[in-house]
């Protein structure tokens, strides 16, 4: 029996052993097949690295083949670089590759701009993989749009150290804060205190506006920002942004900031980018600009441990979205607003914090972020700063405004009272002619002063005049187009639906006629404007 055993693991040895353990590889004749025929990369600036890309490569065949050949086909000089079966490089010989079976090749690029003579801003450069058989080549084209821009970013000094820029107050006492980033110059890149539209910004680290001296941001400027970057505005200088009404899908008069990824996949993608930093008190304005895909959108606040300057912004005909924390996100400040969308925020599209003194005029402040407890709008007449609870007076007014969102509330209000008692601070927000969320679905509001809505006067602490509040997700409820995807204009009124009239017709025609047309430029209704930021229109023909 013992013998037998043995024979019989023997037996299953020799099975084993004399299975194949090497393959029997073919010269390839052609016949591969491919994920696609041409891989296009999508745009880059010079000299910043792409994405990586993928191409999948199938033998559909019963045998075994070994391609003899796979390179760009400006080999070593390509400005492209592949990835073979895990393995870097440009040129490839002997590729062996299994019946039935497939391999990924993995495609970069980074391109000098100036290595190429062109008198334009932009350029196709362009390549191809070839799969060499013994009947011929197979082509694989590479696509790539190059763009020319300006590069803004940090100097090195002779240690090796790079620039910073202080973040906090320059009057404190204690060790100052700095942050990554650098002093513009007039001196550099056609005056970099003039941003024009003639060729991109990438800005590396934060671009800071001392005091004394004003960025001016032509109309069709594109501003794009690295991860952790953006603009500081300190006090005692001004930002002023001059975007335009612009005629077609391009926005080609509007200014805009976003991340420096260029990639569809990045298109709404939030925290790309750091924040443009208010914190003067000059008259900062902005007109026609959409910020995107920041960590906070604009951020206004004094530096840290300024208890004297109040940032000011005036800023109209603008949008904000994807933002990961905050859209406009003020601390004690004076805010101006008209025509403003703000959308898709993690905690607030609008956040308005240790009171200030604030005007938003036609406004549609939504939020359609997935996260929890998102609001449209957050005021409050505090903040806490380290074991400190700072409050003021907090007065703001919002006329013909629309908050609406996913959630349940279009408005996070909140009063600090000290624990004295004494309190002699001011929380005056009147609501006159908008549409407001309120699903009050476990009747926690009905006991707060802040949402009398429904008996308030004008001696209350907040005042709702003649306003439209959507009680349930169905009532009142704006049609915009296409609200998570930052289409907040409104679609017009459907006649079989009269007794759900939501924001159309239902604005103060005064507070319409004063701010005048619509972000769009739209004319509004003499007699019924809408609320919002859009007058509404027809459904976009599909």
């Amino acid at each position: 029996m013992r013998h037998l055993l043995l024979l019989l693991l023997l037996g299953f040895a020799v099975t084993f052993t004399s299975c194949r353990d090497d393959f029997e590889f073919e010269p390839s004749t052609g016949g591969l097949e491919f994920s696609r025929d041409t891989v296009y990369l999508d745009t880059v600036f010079t000299n910043v690295g792409s994405s990586t890309y993928t191409l999948k490569v199938y033998n559909r065949s019963n045998k075994d083949i070994s391609i003899p050949r796979i390179a760009l086909g400006q080999a070593e000089n390509s400005k492209y670089r592949l990835m073979v079966d895990g393995v870097p490089g440009k040129v490839f010989n002997n590729v062996e590759l299994l019946a039935k079976d497939s391999m990924f090749v993995f495609i970069e690029t980074t391109i000098d701009y100036t290595d190429y003579a062109n008198d334009n801003t932009t350029f196709l450069y362009t390549d191809n993989i070839q799969f060499t058989s013994s009947n011929g080549n197979q082509k694989v084209e590479l696509v790539t749009l190059v763009q020319d821009a300006y590069f803004l970013f940090p100097q090195r000094n002779d240690e090796g150290l790079y620039e910073a820029v202080r973040y906090d107050s320059d009057s404190n006492t204690t060790e100052p804060t700095y942050i990554y980033g650098f002093n513009l110059d007039h001196a550099d890149h056609d005056d970099e205190y003039h941003w024009k539209n003639t060729k991109p910004y990438v800005i590396y680290g934060y671009a800071n506006v001392p005091s004394g001296e004003t960025l001016v941001v032509d109309p069709g400027a594109r501003i794009h920002f690295h991860a952790d970057s953006g603009l500081m505005v300190r006090p005692g200088a001004r930002l002023e942004v001059n975007g335009s009404q612009s005629s077609t899908a391009a926005l080609e008069n509007e200014v805009i900031f976003e991340g420096d990824r260029l990639e569809p996949d990045f298109h709404d993608i939030p925290g790309q980018w750091g924040s443009v930093l208010i914190m003067s008190e000059a008259d900062n304005t902005i007109n026609h600009l959409t910020v995107k895909n920041a960590n906070i959108g604009i951020f206004a606040q004094a530096p840290i441990g300024d208890n004297n300057t109040i940032p000011k912004l005036k800023i109209n005909n603008s949008q904000i979205y994807n933002s990961t924390n905050f859209g406009l996100f003020s601390i004690h400040g004076n805010t101006t607003g008209t025509n403003l969308v703000i959308n898709n925020a993690g905690q607030a599209s609008l956040s308005l914090v240790q009171g200030g003194t604030h005007s938003f005029k036609q406004c549609t402040f939504a939020n359609y972020f997935n996260s929890y407890n998102q609001v449209p709008v957050l005021m409050n007449n505090y903040w806490d700063v380290g074991n400190v609870t700072r409050y003021s007076d907090m007065v703001a007014s919002f006329d013909n405004c629309i908050m609406y969102g996913s959630g349940n509330l279009g408005i996070s209000l909140e009063k600090f009272v000290p624990p004295t008692g004494n309190d002699t601070t001011i929380f005056k927000s009147v609501f006159n002619h908008c549409l407001i969320k309120l699903v009050d679905t476990g009747n926690q509001l009905a006991n707060n002063s802040l949402y009398k809505y429904e008996t308030n006067t004008t001696a209350d602490d907040t005042y709702y005049n003649t306003c439209v509040i959507a009680k349930t997700a169905n009532n009142n409820r704006p049609r915009f187009e296409d609200a998570p995807n930052n289409k907040l204009n409104l679609i017009t009124n459907d006649a079989a639906t009269p007794a759900n009239p939501g924001p159309e017709g239902s604005a103060d025609p005064v507070v319409a006629a004063v701010v005048g047309p619509d972000i769009k430029g739209v004319a509004r209704s003499a007699s019924a404007p809408d609320m919002g930021a859009y007058e509404s229109q027809p459904a976009p023909a599909e």
